[in-house]
């Protein structure tokens, strides 16, 4: 099918429905802080911190799910209306700790350029190819060796981005986005002012950074086998094919239907890429009814964490490579 048959096919599923949005953000919000509500009363009572994890667990998930409805409204995806996406796109951004109008910048140039060697570096995962790793330092080799450590990306590097690097504008921010990042500095100041005069700073911590840590360990791991995983599909820009980056260099996620909610369908991130305005509740009928998506390989639970292993571009072959390859 040409492109632009794909795009007239797929225009039917682009249509946002507020009703259905706006269901889908009560789901969320409702249950995440009702959470809240049974964890600050847990804690004022005397429960141990860890006998509440499952608790928290479960509100890393809703969180997790609350980011999806985030990144729908940065591609303008949410509801039907421009100003409605950035007024949720704020409140998302807020309780998941990223700013609305800078964020979205980055991962604007993730989608032009996936699954391209020579734009590589824009919102994706560092990858390197085995001739460049060949070639660097030590010292780069060390760097890119920790970088690509499963314990260390997901429990360490997640968690402090959105904690820590996301509340400092880079020298490449526009003012826009500099104002974004400073006005969801000054919410979350605010927040921990109230929470502080109210239930104490030292128990609002205890609960939103194991929240947040949960959120983005999860969010970095869907992130990573997004783009990351056996078959995927990179190409130097001279042969990059932008049809085969959507259907060839993102995954297809099979998720049990429970998992498939909290990720908010992202894991049909496929579809996403070559559609991005397809509202993330409409990605599963795109999904089952049309019939090109059929032969798109799913990537399951246990195939996923395969992809850990596999940190190199090995262009000679066409195909991702463990370290251990190169022995």
């Amino acid at each position: 099918m040409l492109q632009s048959e794909w795009f007239r096919t797929l225009t039917q599923y682009e249509k946002t429905s507020s009703r259905t949005a706006l269901r889908q953000l009560l789901d969320t919000l409702v249950p995440y802080f009702g959470l809240w509500g049974v964890l600050i009363f847990s804690l004022q009572r005397g429960v141990p911190l860890w006998m509440l994890l499952p608790l928290i667990l479960i509100a890393g998930g809703l969180l997790v799910r609350l980011f999806t409805i985030f990144h729908d409204c940065a591609h303008n995806a949410y509801f039907p209306s421009r100003r409605a996406n950035r007024a949720v796109g704020y409140l998302a951004g807020l309780l998941t700790f990223t700013p609305y109008d800078a964020w979205p910048h980055s991962h604007t140039l993730h989608h032009a350029t996936v699954g391209d060697l020579d734009r590589r570096g824009s919102g994706d995962i560092w990858t390197l190819t085995v001739a460049e790793y060949q070639r660097a330092s030590r010292r780069t080799r060390l760097l890119y060796g920790l970088y690509r450590n499963p314990a260390l990306l997901f429990l360490v590097s997640a968690p402090f981005m959105f904690l820590v690097l996301y509340r400092i504008p880079q020298k490449t921010s526009r003012r826009r986005e500099r104002n974004s990042i400073w006005t969801i500095n000054l919410a979350i100041a605010l927040m921990m002012v109230l929470a502080n005069a109210t239930i104490g700073l030292r128990l609002y911590l205890s609960l939103q950074l194991p929240i947040v840590a949960v959120a983005a360990a999860v969010g970095a791991w869907l992130f990573y086998i997004q783009h990351q995983f056996e078959g995927v599909y990179w190409a130097r820009h001279a042969e990059w094919d932008p049809m085969r980056a959507a259907l060839e260099g993102s995954s297809y996620l099979k998720l049990p239907s429970v998992l498939q909610w909290f990720t908010g369908n992202i894991g049909l991130h496929h579809v996403h890429h070559l559609r991005p305005r397809i509202p993330s509740y409409n990605l599963p009928r795109c999904q089952s009814e049309i019939a090109a998506f059929q032969s798109v390989r799913p990537l399951t639970l246990r195939r996923s964490l395969k992809s850990f292993r596999l940190n190199l571009w090995d262009e000679a072959n066409q195909k991702l490579v463990s370290f251990g390859a190169l022995k």
